[in-house]
């Protein structure tokens, strides 16, 4: 696929790096079978070797404590949950253990923590001492490295590699589920050169990949500026309309300030038809009958997805009280605050009880999918409930609120123009994002071709 990312790279057609141009670094000259199916050819003086070997101590499971003491001048109680995807501890999360029971599982730099079940099986954590004095839980297993035979980062860009992901994939479909013990991570074959060209290649990726982790962090950041470029755009043409020369007049509502002369402020309450919660159910899905649709069911455009939504068994009389209907719009009830979505098309389907549904009139329901998706309709939403985006939101939370409505004619105008618009964003953010995706592959093929000899980065 090979793109360019500051310096370019170059393998050999024979070795077929993904990822890697062919410009600039050749294979090693020699090569030779490793043993490991999985891992394949390494360079001729490299040698594959288990994990076991390169250990000063045997791989040893965490503390199985529970995490309830916030104490900062004690040993920090370092699990899973802490460890972000930049191999870093969450300042949020920080819990401590008593000195007692942390002095059994206390870290040495340049150990290295493997994540051993569930989702985030496989993941690591290289300790520092920067970090402070740090003990470790039960669902880790803590590798302390031979430092004569293994360069604690070398180890760690090689739990970054697609061979180890692809070791790791052959050892869940082994165990039928996602947990890998010591022993299992004691057989993960390494490959290995000597220990100062373990250093080399490590000291190679850590300038690398900061290249590549610099550009993914302002392709980020173009997309928070398209963000809020889109929030602005919808926020004004809901608020102040698309001629900036008419006539304007004070909407009588301090946060909303001035609007179109023609236009007028309206409670959310004057324009609501009902407003219904929505059906509750213990009931285990079943295989057909009426689609539920849920909170996760709407995505972050307002757009209500049916084909992924449970079936449960109800009652024709609650089936006619929770039908959902074209033009409905149900808004969440807690979580991501201000959160909603429009029925469009017609499905057999009810509505959760985390969600609430409103009926309007007066009011075309594609002018309020961006009337509701504006900064000052969410930002009002959040300070009308005493205690920010924690507390749950009620009907009467919403139903207070107040928008600026333009005549009814004047509303598909704005819609329409707000369709074209924010389109365009939609695109751009989804091309920046794609990019992204691009950088991250890029780094992981550069990583793996390097950590795996499929690369010579010595002369780098």
């Amino acid at each position: 696929m090979g793109r360019s990312i500051g310096n370019t790279y170059k393998v050999s057609k024979e070795q077929n790096t993904p990822g890697i141009e062919r410009r600039r670094f050749r294979p090693y000259p020699e090569y030779k079978d490793s043993g490991v199916e999985w891992l394949g050819e390494i360079p001729m003086h490299w040698e594959a070797r288990r994990l076991k070997f390169v250990l000063s101590a045997p791989l040893k499971y965490g503390a199985n404590e529970a995490a309830e003491l916030e104490e900062l001048d004690l040993p920090r109680y370092v699990r899973i949950t802490d460890i972000d995807e930049n191999d870093s501890l969450r300042d949020e999360t920080f819990k401590s253990l008593p000195d007692e029971v942390a002095k059994e599982y206390l870290l040495r730099e340049g150990d290295i923590l493997f994540a051993r079940s569930g989702a985030t099986a496989g993941k690591t954590f290289l300790y520092r001492k920067t970090w402070g004095t740090c003990a470790y839980a039960g669902y880790l297993i803590r590798a302390r490295l031979n430092n004569e035979i293994a360069f604690p980062e070398f180890i760690r860009f090689f739990t970054s590699s697609l061979g180890y992901w692809q070791w790791l994939a052959s050892v869940f479909i082994q165990a039928t589920i996602q947990n890998v013990s010591a022993e299992r991570y004691a057989s993960l074959s390494l490959p290995l050169p000597a220990l100062s060209e373990q250093h080399t290649i490590a000291v190679f990726l850590d300038r690398e990949t900061a290249k590549i982790d610099a550009l993914i962090e302002k392709k980020e950041r173009l997309i928070d500026l398209l963000h809020e470029k889109r929030t602005a755009l919808i926020t004004q043409a809901v608020t102040k309309g698309l001629d900036p020369t008419v006539p304007t007049k004070d909407s009588g509502v301090e946060w909303l300030g001035i609007i179109p002369a023609l236009w007028e402020a309206y409670r959310i309450k004057s324009l609501t038809k009902e407003h219904k919660q929505g059906f509750y159910t213990e009931q285990t899905y079943i295989d057909e009958g009426v689609k539920l649709a849920r909170i996760s069911d709407i995505d972050d455009r307002a757009n209500i997805h049916f084909d992924n939504m449970p079936y449960v068994s109800i009652d024709s009389k609650d089936e006619c009280t929770f039908r959902l209907l074209e033009g409905d719009i149900l808004f969440a009830r807690s979580g991501t605050i201000g959160r909603f979505g429009i029925v469009c098309g017609t499905e057999r389907a009810v509505f959760a009880s985390y969600l609430i549904r409103f009926r309007f009139s007066k009011v075309h329901v594609e002018f309020l999918r961006y009337a509701f998706d504006s900064k000052y309709f969410k930002d009002s939403l959040v300070s009308s409930l005493h205690g920010g985006a924690n507390q749950n939101v009620h009907a009467e939370n919403i139903k207070a609120l107040t928008i600026a409505l333009p005549p009814r004619d004047e509303q598909p105008k704005i819609t329409a123009y707000l369709l074209r618009e924010t389109a365009k964003i939609d695109t751009l953010v989804a091309k920046v994002y794609e990019a992204i995706d691009r950088l991250k592959e890029y780094r992981t093929a550069l990583i793996s071709a390097a950590v795996t000899g499929k690369i010579d980065v010595r002369e780098a």
